[in-house]
């Protein structure tokens, strides 16, 4: 038998309040049982746990998101993420309309923005 990765789990101070950033993110519904001031909250069709840690994030994550927008460009889901909290670590993208964008999430988990499909086929 095998093992399969049934959540990515983050760490995070308030984690109802991440979760809900990265559902609007993501544009996937929280569990229907979270609330509030929960130790934890999931985005279950996402495969996202958000958990309470005491600490504070103090270095660049070892593993990070790319998100990839569906029905929009990169430089538009960039405008949206900017405009749901996000802010910009980074800017890699290139003069030939190649490279990512990399953002902070509000707790300051870094996550990169890449071309839709539709940008890399043309």
């Amino acid at each position: 038998m095998t093992s399969k990765i049934r959540h990515v789990t983050i760490d995070s101070a308030d984690p109802y309040a991440l979760a809900c950033f990265w559902s609007k993110v993501l544009d996937e519904p929280l569990h229907e049982d979270d609330h509030p001031g929960d130790e934890a909250a999931l985005i279950e069709g996402a495969g996202l746990l958000f958990v309470t840690v005491p600490e504070a994030k103090t270095v660049k994550n070892r593993v990070h998101l790319d998100v990839q927008p569906q029905d929009r460009r990169r430089d538009e889901e960039v405008d949206r993420l900017l405009a749901l909290g996000a802010t910009q670590v980074d800017d890699r993208r290139n003069p030939d309309g190649t490279g990512w964008v990399v953002l902070a999430d509000p707790e300051g988990n870094e996550f990169c923005v890449e071309r839709s499909m539709a940008e890399r086929a043309g």
